[in-house]
C-alpha cells in the first residue's frame, strides 16, 4: 500500500496493564478492591500498583526477572498481578496447596529473585527455601475471588475485572460461611470456581446459608461437574456456565449436558479427543476415552527452560492436555513415582475416578510385591502419599490386585483401568478404601 504502513502513531500494543489506566482514569472513586472492611478505589488500586512496581525497582528487580508469590486471594495477591509486570519482570504463582518439595523446584525452576510469602506460608516457604539457591450504566459487576490467584493467575479475571470496572471482593479462607456472608454483604453477583465448590454452596447448612443478593453467576471449570451437584446448586438460585448455555432444555437435560467436557470456548480454536495410539478423533459418542488437545491463543508458549517437555506437550497443530482433580492440575506419573518408592509396591497405576464431590479424584491400583501381602492397606498408602506429595494428589481410593492388565509388550493398559473406575461409580464422602 505505498507508504502506509506501521509507525508509532498507529501502532500501540494492547496491553493488561492498559486495563488498570483506563479504570483508573473513568472510575477513579468506584471501588475496586474490598476486603473485610478495608475498600480501595481504582485511583488508590492504581498507585498501589505503582508503588509496587517502584518498590521492586528499587529492591534490584529488572526486566525478566522472576518475582514469585505464595499468597492467599488478599488484596496484595491482586496487586501484584498488575505491580510486577508494571516492574518488567515475570509474574510466578504458585499454589499454596503444594508440598515443600515441589515448591522447592519450582522456586529453583522459575530463577526467581524475589518471594513474596503470606505468613500462613511462612512454613511451606521455609521448609522449601534450603532445596533451592539463595537469592531466590449497569450495574457495576461485583466479583467474589472463591477462584484462588495462583490457578493459571485467576484464570486471567485480575485484568479482566480491571478492564469491565468490577469490584473484586477477596477472600482469605474459602467456605461455604464466608462465601455466603461476602455475597450479603457486598452484593456479588459474580464468581468462579471447581466443581466442589458448587457443592460446598449447596450442600451449606441452613444456619450458614444466606438469600443471594440477586442473579449469582458463577463460571465452573477444571473438573465435569456433576449433574445433580449443577441442579442443587442452580435450585438455590446460581447460575451456572459452564462452557456454553442450553437454556431452551429443561432443567435435567441442562444439568445432563453442563456435566460433559469437551466443548469448546469461542476463544479456543480447536478442541479434540484423540486415540492415544493412532492419533485419530475417537467418535463422539460420550463415552470413549482418549487423550484432550487443543489449540488457540490461550496456549503457553512452552514450559520454562525445558525443550524436552515443551515438544512432547505441543504438537505442530495441538496441545496434549493433563488431567484435573477439582480444579487442580495432577500428573498421574508423579502420583504413580510415589507409590513406586513404597518398599512393597511391585507396580502401580494411577487414573481418574468419578466422584462426587470433586469431579474427578486419583484412584490408585497397586500390585504388591509376593513377601508384602497382607502386610500394607490402603491407610498405609494414603500417609505415605500425604508425607511426599500435595493433599489433593493423595489417591482417594487404592484397589490392591493381584495382577495389573498389561498389554503384549508389557504396557499397563490404562484403559481398563478406567472402566474399573467407572463400574465402581462415583466415590462419595465416608467412602472406604479397598
Amino acid at each position: 500500500m505505498g507508504n502506509l504502513g506501521a509507525n508509532p502513531a498507529n501502532l500501540c500494543p494492547l496491553t493488561l496493564l492498559g486495563f488498570l489506566e483506563r479504570a483508573a482514569t473513568v472510575f477513579s472513586d468506584c471501588p475496586s478492591v474490598v476486603y473485610h472492611d478495608t475498600v480501595f478505589t481504582w485511583s488508590q488500586t492504581h498507585r498501589r500498583c505503582l508503588r509496587l512496581a517502584s518498590a521492586l525497582v528499587s529492591l534490584g528487580i529488572s526486566r525478566g526477572d522472576t518475582v514469585s508469590l505464595l499468597l492467599p486471594n488478599v488484596p496484595a495477591m491482586y496487586e501484584m498481578h498488575f505491580g510486577v509486570p508494571m516492574s518488567g519482570a515475570v509474574l510466578n504463582n504458585i499454589n499454596t496447596r503444594l508440598h515443600a518439595r515441589t515448591a522447592a523446584v519450582l522456586l529453583r525452576h522459575s530463577g526467581s529473585k524475589l518471594v513474596f510469602v503470606d505468613p500462613a506460608s511462612l512454613m511451606l516457604i521455609r521448609d522449601a527455601l534450603p532445596a533451592t539457591p539463595a537469592g531466590a450504566v449497569l450495574p457495576r459487576p461485583t466479583y467474589l475471588w472463591t477462584l484462588p490467584m495462583f490457578h493459571a493467575n485467576g484464570w486471567s479475571f485480575p485484568w479482566g475485572m480491571a478492564m469491565v470496572d468490577a469490584t473484586d471482593v477477596c477472600l482469605r479462607r474459602v467456605n461455604a460461611a464466608t462465601v455466603y456472608a461476602a455475597m450479603a454483604s457486598h452484593g456479588v453477583i459474580h464468581l468462579c470456581g471447581a466443581p466442589v465448590v458448587l457443592n460446598m454452596l449447596a450442600n451449606a447448612p441452613e444456619g450458614v446459608r444466606r438469600p443471594l443478593p440477586g442473579k449469582v453467576r458463577i463460571r465452573t471449570a477444571g473438573a465435569p461437574p456433576p449433574a445433580a451437584v449443577i441442579q442443587r446448586t442452580k435450585a438455590i438460585g446460581f447460575e451456572i456456565s459452564h462452557g456454553c448455555e442450553w437454556d431452551n432444555f429443561p432443567t435435567s437435560e441442562r444439568a445432563r449436558l453442563k456435566a460433559r467436557q469437551g466443548v469448546r470456548t469461542s476463544s479456543t480454536g480447536k478442541v479434540d479427543i484423540i486415540d492415544r495410539e493412532t492419533g485419530s478423533s475417537v467418535p463422539r459418542d460420550g463415552s470413549t476415552m482418549g487423550e484432550i488437545v487443543f489449540r488457540g491463543g490461550c496456549v503457553m508458549l512452552g514450559y520454562l527452560n525445558d525443550d524436552e517437555a515443551t515438544k512432547a506437550a505441543i504438537h505442530p497443530r495441538l496441545f496434549q492436555g493433563h488431567d484435573h482433580q477439582a480444579g487442580e492440575n495432577i500428573s498421574s506419573v508423579d502420583v504413580e513415582s510415589v507409590l513406586y518408592s513404597h518398599p512393597t509396591v511391585n507396580e502401580a497405576a494411577v487414573v481418574a475416578r468419578p466422584d462426587e464431590l470433586r469431579g474427578e479424584t486419583p484412584c490408585a491400583f497397586v500390585n504388591l510385591k509376593d513377601d508384602a501381602a497382607d502386610t500394607v492397606t490402603a491407610t498405609d498408602f494414603t500417609a505415605w502419599c500425604r508425607e511426599r506429595m500435595p493433599q489433593y494428589m493423595v489417591p482417594r481410593t487404592v484397589v490392591f490386585r493381584a495382577e495389573l492388565p498389561k498389554t503384549s509388550t508389557g504396557k499397563i493398559q490404562k484403559y481398563v483401568l478406567r472402566n474399573l473406575t467407572m463400574e465402581m461409580g462415583p466415590a462419595r464422602k465416608g467412602d472406604g478404601r479397598r
